[in-house]
């Protein structure tokens, strides 16, 4: 397996954007790109104050938001745009209406076929960031973090027309696997899902995770005792992308549809 034309295209954006040009320029490009996309500022830092494109992708809150602390409220991780959500019909879940996947197939190689069988006939919520999205995410409900899958892939755009016309984007994107468990032993997986453009998924608990970079296999690590707790910031998007949760069934009771918009920390669910 060699990298993707995706993936080169994506490194040399990665360069561009981390690049530190002089303040004059990098104001006119950050304030273009606010400008450009839309960006609602509101909760971040000046444009001005970020050192590079990518610095303002990844813009943290200057304050965190409030979230419900009841151990039975599920929140967004993400903002972000649902795409599609619901039951997921034996394995299969929505790529977008009318196009399904497998999730067995999304999960990869590197977890049992008992460890995908937990989440059959379960639920599933794709969430899609768009550029212009708040890029961080975050835990959303008090969880064990069992694994951690590492698959490389392709970077193709995730964006509604891309979701509607190719087939399987999902499985063939670059991905991270996150396998947790909540306080109550119910299984349910985070899957990060790589785009166009930088492609970098960071995972801030474990360093060994390099995405668009030059692994070629999948590789996996295991935890003994990483919890996790509701609201924690655990990493971002370098750029615009998707993030799928598959939960085994009876888990959650969505109280969301496809076309909504959420932002993170927004009450999605419950969890049973």
């Amino acid at each position: 397996m060699s990298r993707h034309i995706t993936s080169a295209i994506s490194q040399s954006f990665a360069k561009f954007a981390n690049k530190e040009f002089s303040k004059t320029i990098q104001n006119f490009i950050n304030n273009s790109y606010v400008n450009l996309m839309g960006l609602d500022m509101s909760e971040f830092n000046s444009p001005n104050t970020y050192s590079s494109l990518n610095a303002l992708f990844t813009r943290k809150l200057r304050e965190d938001r409030i979230y419900s602390l009841d151990a039975d409220d599920f929140i967004s991780p993400c903002d972000s745009l649902i795409s599609e959500c619901g039951e997921l019909q034996e394995e299969y879940a929505l790529q977008i209406k009318g196009m399904r996947y497998k999730c067995d197939e999304l999960l990869g190689d590197n977890f049992s076929q008992e460890e995908k069988n937990r989440v059959h006939n379960g639920t599933f919520v794709n969430f899609y960031l768009s550029p212009k999205d708040y890029h961080r995410y975050h835990i959303p409900t008090n969880l064990k973090v069992l694994k951690a899958t590492h698959i490389p892939g392709k970077f193709y755009p995730v964006n509604i027309p891309s979701l509607k016309k190719r087939v399987n984007l999902f499985i063939e994107n670059e991905r991270v696997v996150l396998m947790c468990e909540t306080v109550s032993k119910k299984r349910f997986y985070i899957v990060l899902v790589s785009a166009l453009n930088v492609g970098v998924m960071q995972v801030a608990f474990e360093a060994n995770i390099k995405t668009n970079a030059d692994a070629l296999k999948s590789s996996t690590y295991s935890y003994s005792d990483l919890n996790l707790n509701k609201g924690d910031d655990f990493g971002c998007f370098e750029m615009g992308s998707t993030i799928v949760i598959l939960a085994e069934k009876g888990m959650l009771e969505l109280n969301i549809k496809a076309g909504d918009n959420v932002k993170y920390a927004d009450t999605i669910a419950k969890v049973n």
